[in-house]
């Protein structure tokens, strides 16, 4: 009797270990710590329903005349809700240490306080802030669609008539509303040079021919230059890459890349005598994006046709020492202390100045401020660019003052990304443009009749 039974205890003992071997794989499932495998927690799984359940239960976002819905969590205004950081919970001490002494434990009841109201009121004044920055938003694009309205229903149809009033010069003083900025751009520009879209289109299969037969250009012959400036039709290749490199849309492969180097080659073979000149980029990039192709070709060459800008780019020397004097009879009337320092340490307006000219601000400035300058650039003409870089030095005087030749320079030709543009055209308001009775024209006539007060030869 007692084999069987033995039998029996072996077989049990068999099957049993059978079973367990055999149990679903899938419940072995390994998870994963930083250095190895561990076996995942056992334990019942929640329904995410439930789980949802429960917290909008405790949180009491749901009931009988409060269900859930998509628009239930919507804020309705700006004003404070605790956030996690005034969600903490003062917990005591685990059942299984000794409780806290009455005196630490109101210590820390009252330091809990403490720190919640201090969270309240910090995170109070930045809900309030944001509420300020978003109706200052609302209150701005507002004022943008009124403005526009104005600009297309009164003053562009009745330009003429209009566009030297008071109430107009006012208005364009406070920026042109972007949907119509190349219209007035183009308007107040003029089209002297009597370009028309036939011409650019010629001048840009002339490019496009040149580009098929000329071959890429070394750095050799980019140092060197040559005296056929339709050259510098391959050298446009070189310096659109650095247009705008933030905005990744005038690079290789961007929207605006081939439009670029379009506007670019016509130029240089419609004024061979300039060709292409480094900073023209910008001054392209920028009318592209606000006017079309052929109106920005037209716009473009018309704008480098004018005196201080022809002066620029075909690097006349003595012309440009003139308006660098010029420029510096207006810094010593409007700040003679930064103009002392600036003469102390040897700091010439070629140094910053050619930058910003060359550009027309577009480099220097945020795009969006570079734009409400050209805005009234396109009305005042040279005289505004001068103006505006009275301002700068205006702004950042208190800057300036304390630094040596090297950090002037260094500042003045890496401005802040971030100007405020309503402080830069208050300062920008406060210079005033009058020498002796005399304005910038009057001065610039003079100047150029006597070349001995003029600056050191510029640096390029």
């Amino acid at each position: 009797m007692a084999t069987p039974s033995l039998l029996l205890f072996i077989d049990r003992s068999l099957f049993a270990r059978r079973v367990k071997d055999n149990r679903p794989v899938e419940q072995k499932d390994p998870g994963w710590k930083l250095f190895g495998k561990v076996p995942l927690r056992e334990g019942p799984v929640k329904d995410p329903k439930r789980i949802q359940k429960e917290y909008e239960t405790k949180s009491g976002r749901a009931g009988p005349g409060n269900p859930t819905s998509p628009r239930h969590g919507v804020r309705k205004n700006l004003d404070f809700e605790p956030l996690s950081t005034t969600a903490l919970i003062l917990e005591d001490r685990p059942a299984n240490l000794p409780a806290k002494p009455a005196e630490e434990a109101q210590k820390h009841r009252q330091q809990y306080e403490e720190m919640v109201a201090q969270a309240k009121k910090r995170e109070l004044k930045e809900a309030q802030k944001r509420k300020k920055q978003l109706e200052d938003r609302c209150k701005l694009e507002e004022s943008i669609g009124t403005a526009a309205q104005i600009w297309n229903q009164e003053i562009l149809p009745n330009w003429s008539t209009t566009c030297t009033s008071r109430r107009v010069r006012d208005l364009w003083w406070q920026g042109i509303p972007p949907s119509v900025r190349g219209k007035v751009w183009s308007l107040a520009v003029g089209n002297e040079l009597n370009i028309t879209h036939e011409l650019y289109d010629i001048c840009l299969s002339r490019a496009k021919e040149k580009w098929r037969t000329t071959p890429a250009p070394s750095l050799e012959a980019e140092d060197a230059g040559s005296s056929d400036r339709e050259s510098s039709l391959e050298l446009i290749k070189l310096d659109i890459s650095r247009t705008f490199p933030h905005l990744c849309i005038f690079q290789q492969g961007g929207p605006y890349h081939d439009v670029l180097h379009s506007i670019l080659g016509a130029y240089t073979c419609y004024r061979p005598d300039v060709g292409y000149v480094q900073g023209m980029s910008f001054i392209a990039a920028v009318l592209i994006l606000n006017l079309d192709t052929a109106d920005a070709f037209i716009a473009f060459a018309n704008l480098l046709n004018k005196p201080c800008q022809m002066a620029f780019f075909r690097v006349d020397h003595s012309l440009m020492l003139t308006y660098f004097a010029a420029f510096e009879v207006f810094f010593e009337e409007n700040l003679p202390k930064l103009f002392a320092h600036f003469q102390k340490n040897n700091l010439t307006p070629d140094i910053y100045l050619i930058d910003w000219i060359f550009t027309l601000y577009s480099k220097s400035l945020p795009l969006d401020l570079a734009c409400r300058v050209w805005d009234v650039f396109c009305r005042d003409h040279e005289e505004f660019l001068f103006r505006t870089g009275l301002g700068l030095l205006r702004l950042y005087q208190d800057v300036l003052t304390p630094m040596d030749f090297i950090h002037m320079a260094q500042f003045l030709t890496r401005l802040p990304d971030l100007i405020p543009a309503d402080q830069l055209f208050q300062h920008i308001t406060a210079i005033h443009m009058t020498s002796r009775n005399r304005k910038w024209a009057q001065v610039l006539q003079a100047l150029q009749k006597d070349p001995e007060r003029c600056s050191p030869v510029p640096k390029r």
